[in-house]
């Protein structure tokens, strides 16, 4: 209870600086738009937004209402043109910065959410002073009251979530394909420096040969020998970058069994752990795959291990991997260890990499690919209260009864005039309600039989929406 009342103090203490800052916000647009001083427009901006961003998390933390920033994706930086100039509408400059500052003018001044925040700092004050009796006498309700309040202008619109998803789309398209870009690059390296060497070699060693065919036959033996060897060995390199692209055992045995043969190739002793029951669609797998591969690779390189573990397993409809070694740690992926092209890797499925590695060891990389398993099997979906099963389980066992011997079938019985009347209900009533009962015996059975199926349903919307929308297990 003290911790609500320290809350309380603290929403009406900056009551008080709202106030100054609703002063100065005034004399902001005055000079901004009255004398042209647009540059003191985006401080004041930020004045606010630091006063809302405040609020934000003094509510979460006293009433647990979540209020997600609300701002539009701020502009990207300006990109030089083929001659050094930064274009802003007809102008060039020599520099990003006044191309940068006006981007950003714009960008406070047409968002939405700026003159929602304005308006709550003008209305909140007075909010605050109504519901200074709530607050003291039940803080915890009037906390509650004021969250939902600030969540009425604070939050974020449908136009401010969508363009927040579609710069995050944006910044994870240009992740993939940079990464992709980066992988045709290995793989043209891989095959210039290695294939491509190795066949060359073997050109000019099937042209000696040739030449010695016949004056030297036993020079030429040799010679044949050691082209036999070389294309052996661009056999086994063709492999290794085929391998590198996507490994076949991972398209035809899945992830697990991928990571077990990239163990037993690995210069680590590597234990593996798979709890996977179902596989992950081929782009998660193969992003998984080759991020294990290259924690592998960094540990027996840079890390001065000798031993490893990994761990796959599930996290819901998550996909969790943990990569352990014994090595002397002190990786850092600002070093170029690797670690950044993981990241991107993962990235493109809005993955997550946890790093800790202390000096002296050991490392342990936790990934995390959230929501790339399907929900109906991933194993935290909750399951029907009792109550809820019996109602279910009675329905289904009851509905038939009025809706087809007491509905359906005596509603035959009426039309076609048979006298037998025996355990059918409306048959036994006057004429005038025979009709009425059979219809209401006809609804009551459908509503049951809507109800047993409504109920589960209901209870997990998530489950529902994959059993009838495929797109949806992904998403």
């Amino acid at each position: 209870m003290l911790r609500k009342y320290g809350i309380v103090l603290a929403l009406l203490t900056l009551a008080a600086y709202e106030l100054v800052v609703i002063v100065a916000a005034f004399l902001t647009v005055m000079a901004t738009f009255g004398l042209g001083m647009v540059f003191l427009f985006p401080p004041a901006v930020r004045m606010i937004r630091g006063v809302t961003g405040l609020t934000r998390k003094l509510v979460r933390t006293s009433s647990g209402i979540e209020i997600e920033a609300p701002y539009l994706p701020p502009p990207p930086p300006p990109q030089p043109q083929s001659d050094g100039m930064y274009r802003h509408g007809r102008t060039l400059y020599k520099s990003p910065r006044v191309p940068a500052w006006n981007d950003r003018w714009k960008w406070m001044l047409t968002d939405r959410a700026t003159f929602r925040d304005a308006l709550w700092l003008l209305l909140d004050p007075l909010v605050k002073v109504a519901l200074v009796p709530l607050l003291l006498l039940m803080p915890e309700r009037g906390l509650r009251l004021y969250g939902l309040w600030c969540e009425l202008l604070l939050g974020p619109t449908a136009a401010s979530r969508l363009a927040s998803q579609v710069s995050h789309l944006s910044r994870v398209r240009n992740l993939a394909v940079d990464t992709q870009a980066a992988e045709m690059r290995r793989i043209e390296r891989d095959l210039h420096d290695g294939t491509q060497a190795r066949l060359v070699a073997i050109g000019m060693t099937l042209g000696a040969v040739e030449n010695l065919v016949d004056t030297d036959p036993a020079a030429a033996k040799a010679l044949l020998a050691k082209a036999r060897d070389a294309s052996a060995e661009t056999l086994t390199e063709l492999r290794r970058v085929i391998r590198g692209i996507h490994p076949p055992v991972l398209a035809e045995r899945g992830l697990g069994d991928a990571v077990r043969a990239l163990a037993m190739d690995s210069a680590l002793k590597v234990t593996v752990e798979v709890d996977l029951p179902h596989r992950p669609e081929a782009p998660v797998e193969a992003a998984a795959y080759f991020a294990v591969s290259e924690l592998l690779s960094n540990a027996a390189r840079h890390g001065g291990a000798t031993r490893a573990t990994v761990d796959i397993s599930t996290n819901g409809p998550s996909l969790r991997i943990t990569v352990s070694d014994d090595g002397w740690g002190g990786a850092d992926p600002a070093k170029g260890s690797g670690l950044t092209g993981i990241e991107r890797r993962l990235a493109a499925f809005d993955g997550v990499m946890a790093l800790h590695s202390p000096p002296g060891g050991p490392t342990t990389v936790t990934m995390e690919l959230p929501r790339v398993l399907p929900e109906y099997w991933a194993g935290d979906l909750p399951k029907l209260p009792r109550w809820k099963m019996i109602t279910v389980v009675t329905l289904w066992a009851t509905a038939w009864c009025p809706l087809f011997p007491q509905g359906i079938v005596t509603a035959i019985f009426k039309i076609f005039g048979v006298e037998e009347k025996t355990w059918f209900l409306a048959l036994h009533l006057p004429e005038p309600y025979q009709w009425p009962v059979i219809a209401f015996m006809v609804v009551l059975g459908t509503m049951m039989y809507v109800a047993a199926v409504a109920i589960p349903a209901n209870h997990n919307r998530d489950l529902w929406m994959c059993n009838t929308t495929p797109t949806n297990l992904w998403f």
